[in-house]
């Protein structure tokens, strides 16, 4: 085929321990929209991870929860998140930030109403309304054996994230930059979750498909 549009998708991290699988949709979370955070207005809530993703998602339920708690492994937030989170995240009154600590269980009847915590050997049960999980996700990119470039984590580096240092990527040919959505190899595409960098929603990847078309079609006519 003289072109290729790759929608290969990606999995979200999990987290295996009791209470997890049971309460997920009812009260356990994988990532977060706004509308969520609106649902739980003025109470507490768990956001799992210490990445970007996680901080912009406690600063989102900031502005709704009572009290957000964030639960990281790490010892620091600096170890993952960019500096300008941690100014905001330090500088919001209700959100709480637990380093060197893992969640080992998630306890309720019909839904989430606790969460035991395990920090330096302790562990601790305290009320939960809401476990929000943003611990990664694993790109659906193995098939595709370093053919394109990706990023450190294998999510799949289209148009201009591309160039380093200004310079076209290694091996390119075409007289013309790539397209915003072409990979490192020309006439090969990525759309939706599987690229680095895009909003991971199901209306971005409808969104992208429909843009990548077009610039297929420029590509097929060039060639």
């Amino acid at each position: 085929t003289k072109s290729v549009l790759i929608t290969s998708g990606m999995t979200v991290r999990k987290l295996n321990v009791p209470g997890y699988e049971r309460f997920t949709g009812a009260g356990v979370y994988y990532g977060a929209s706004v509308s969520e955070a609106a649902h739980f207005q003025d109470e507490e809530v768990f956001v799992i991870g210490g990445a970007n993703s996680a901080g912009q998602g406690a600063m989102m339920f900031s502005r709704f929860a009572s009290r957000v708690t964030m639960v990281v492994r790490a010892e620091s937030l600096g170890e993952k998140m960019s500096q300008y989170l941690i100014d905001q995240i330090e500088a919001t009154p209700n959100i709480e930030v637990m380093t060197g600590t893992q969640v080992i269980e998630v306890q309720g009847e019909d839904h989430v109403e606790a969460i035991v915590l395990k920090t330096n050997g302790e562990e601790t049960t305290v009320p939960a309304a809401g476990i929000f999980i943003f611990v990664g996700a694993v790109p659906h990119t193995a098939f595709l054996n370093d053919l394109v470039a990706t990023n450190r984590q294998g999510f799949i580096l289209t148009g201009p994230d591309l160039f380093v240092e200004g310079k076209r990527p290694k091996g390119w040919t075409p007289d013309r930059d790539p397209y915003l959505q072409e990979t490192s190899v020309p006439g090969i595409f990525a759309a939706g979750d599987v690229r680095h960098g895009v909003i991971r929603r199901v209306a971005s990847a409808v969104g992208q498909g429909s843009v990548c078309i077009s610039f297929i079609h420029e590509y097929l006519a060039s060639v």
